[in-house]
């Protein structure tokens, strides 16, 4: 059974920086591709970062320059560094994963990395505040 699991949101000050991290176990072979979402209240979940197999990364232009996704594979650990975070930062950040099938490299050919729906393992959340 696939686990993933999410860490380190905080409450920082604008400017501030966070580290997010994320465990996934269980798989068979290793995720096709992980990302990071987020969602604030009465918004839709947005794709922040997603980074394949191959190491093709895809960032959110409102992120770009300030935030760095990385993976492990070893472990089939993900990270979210953030730096000179905004208020409009605040949300709930999700770890995501889609495994390595036919149908879910297919899916990613179809709707793209920043599509939540094409991912079939997603962490509990982890909450971030940013004050200014």
């Amino acid at each position: 059974q696939v686990h993933v699991v999410d860490s380190g949101g905080d409450s920082v000050q604008a400017g501030g920086s966070l580290r997010l991290s994320c465990a996934a176990s269980g798989f068979t072979g290793t995720p096709w591709c992980m990302a990071w979402f987020r969602q604030a209240p009465g918004k839709e979940r947005e794709g922040v970062a997603a980074i394949e197999r191959d190491g093709t990364i895809t960032y959110a232009d409102s992120v770009k320059g300030r935030f760095t996704i990385s993976r492990d594979d070893a472990f089939n650990s993900l990270t979210l560094e953030m730096s000179n975070l905004r208020p409009e930062d605040t949300a709930a950040y999700y770890c995501a994963a889609v495994s390595s099938d036919a149908a879910a490299r297919a899916a990613i050919q179809v709707f793209g990395v920043m599509n939540p729906a094409i991912y079939n393992y997603w962490g509990q959340g982890t909450q971030v505040t940013v004050s200014s």
